[in-house]
């Protein structure tokens, strides 16, 4: 069976709640998945992988302790692991994440209401 393509456009709007990423492909161990951002995420940080954003609707930044860094659609980012961060987007944005498969949303941190279930 061939490949098929994936709308991401059309992945979004299956999408119910913001901080709930869903995984739409597989790629050698890495997951790419799709959420959506409203308000600020929870402070965090991945000690042992990487994780990259991809602005794909809407406004959201990258904040950490120094600083931060905007996105709009097309831009992305990569955090190193180890590096605290947290996503914040004041209006509703959706990006695609790509992280090794399993990877907890909340990294270090388990936060009730957005830690996603893996």
């Amino acid at each position: 069976m061939p490949p098929t393509k994936i709308n991401l456009n059309e992945a979004a709007a299956t999408i119910t709640h913001p901080w709930r990423p869903t995984t739409v492909a597989e790629v050698s161990g890495h997951a790419a998945k799709i959420a959506k951002f409203k308000g600020p995420f929870v402070w965090h940080q991945h000690d042992d992988a990487d994780e990259m954003f991809l602005c794909v609707e809407g406004i959201f930044r990258i904040e950490f302790r120094d600083g931060a860094v905007e996105l709009t659609p097309g831009d992305l980012i990569t955090i190193p692991a180890g590096i605290e961060h947290r996503p914040v987007a004041d209006e509703e944005a959706v990006a695609l994440l790509f992280e090794p498969q399993g990877l907890r949303n909340t990294g270090n941190v388990e936060h009730d209401e957005l830690t996603a279930p893996r």
